[in-house]
């Protein structure tokens, strides 16, 4: 069965910029599982995928504008420090806070002793990134998946 919309596709992989080292990997640990076509990954990845079936093993390249955007100069913020609970922050540091729209990662630039100065750009934005993926399984959706949007059962998403 291959990759299309509305399946259940699970797969490993990493992701580095191309001829470096990797940036992440979810070999080591669970894999990734998508419902198909919803747009829960990166769009280029996404349209890496279609087609494949389980099993196969290839490599994507995605451009900065298929994956998390262009960098974007000045875009920086500060915040109350007691957004970060607590946490020992050292510029450089990557971190997840909650916002109106969902989880964001961001990096620490500066920390003061009331504020804290981060930069809101994506960890890899304005990166090339190439994806070394290794498909392991591909299954019909449910209808309930569908109706949710996302995986459920191991490694999808749990109520």
């Amino acid at each position: 069965m291959d990759i299309q919309k509305d399946r259940i596709v699970s797969f490993h992989y990493n992701v580095s910029e191309p001829g470096q080292a990797t940036l992440e990997s979810s070999r080591g640990g669970s894999p990734l599982v998508i419902l198909y076509g919803r747009g829960n990954i990166i769009p280029g990845l996404e349209q890496g995928l279609l087609g494949h079936a389980a099993g196969e093993s290839f490599e994507v390249t995605v451009p900065p504008d298929q994956a998390y955007g262009e960098f974007r100069e000045g875009l920086t913020q500060r915040v109350p420090r007691k957004h970060f609970k607590g946490a020992k922050l050292a510029p450089g540091m990557q971190v997840v806070l909650p916002t109106r729209d969902g989880q964001r990662p961001m990096t620490v630039l500066k920390v003061g002793v009331s504020v804290v100065d981060v930069d809101l750009n994506h960890p890899m934005a304005g990166k090339t990134l190439s994806f070394a993926i290794e498909v392991l399984d591909v299954r019909e959706a449910t209808a309930e998946e569908k109706d949710h949007g996302h995986a459920h059962g191991d490694g999808g998403h749990q109520h």
